[in-house]
């Protein structure tokens, strides 16, 4: 088992459910409360990774995110280094590669708040952010928690996109998908059952979570 692997990608795990948290929360609320006429355009990029081969996904990433380009020079000044093959450049990846995952949970749960209790509060005086903070994100509580274990999830398991960003350098952009494909190709088979066991295991503890959450609050 490649420890190294599996300490950095529980902390590309964790980095990047917790910046998505920040981005689709009020993306979220925007995407059910916005009333531009470009809303849904938005929408439909932020759902377009779904769709996307992650090999396509990482290509454009490196592109973009390289020294030609003036993403990447800006950022590159930002941070003091290139964001392709860098720790950085697998936030950055990642958090486009499962925002869907955090932005249609969130977005459901705050479309299933009925309008009457949103009229009400704005009838008492609450304005928009006290009405996101005392009454969507409680009553979209579960969405949110679900939002987060598939984020955390599907970082764990990505493989197409942090190949192509980040490499497989070890201790640095090597996570435990791209650690199993190595010790597949270098025939150490019984290495990459461990890692697929742990990796099976994650998925299925993050599946109980979510439907043992969603049991309690359907009989709360």
């Amino acid at each position: 088992m490649d420890i190294q692997a599996v300490w950095l990608t529980l902390k590309l795990a964790t980095v990047t459910t917790l910046l998505l948290l920040c981005v689709g929360i009020p993306l979220s609320h925007w995407f059910v409360f916005g009333k531009a006429r470009w809303t849904t355009i938005v929408e439909a990029v932020a759902t377009l990774p779904l769709l996307l081969p992650p090999t396509v996904l990482g290509f454009y990433l490196l592109v973009l995110l390289g020294p030609r380009t003036a993403a990447g020079r800006v950022l590159i000044q930002l941070i003091g280094h290139p964001v392709a093959f860098s720790f950085s450049g697998l936030v950055i990846g990642s958090m486009i590669y499962s925002l869907p995952f955090a932005v249609q949970p969130i977005t459901s749960g705050f479309s299933a708040v009925t309008p009457e209790v949103l009229d009400a509060a704005s009838l008492l005086g609450a304005g928009r952010l006290r009405i996101l903070l005392t009454l969507l994100l409680p009553l979209a509580r579960r969405s949110i928690f679900t939002a987060a274990v598939l984020c955390f999830t599907h970082t764990v398991g990505e493989f197409g996109v942090v190949l192509m960003i980040g490499g497989d350098i070890p201790g640095a952009t090597r996570t435990l998908s791209i650690a199993m494909y190595d010790q597949v190709q270098d025939f150490r088979y019984s290495e990459a059952n461990l890692t697929a066991i742990l990796l099976l295991t994650v998925s299925l503890l993050a599946l109980i979570l979510v439907h043992r959450w969603g049991r309690q609050e359907r009989h709360a």
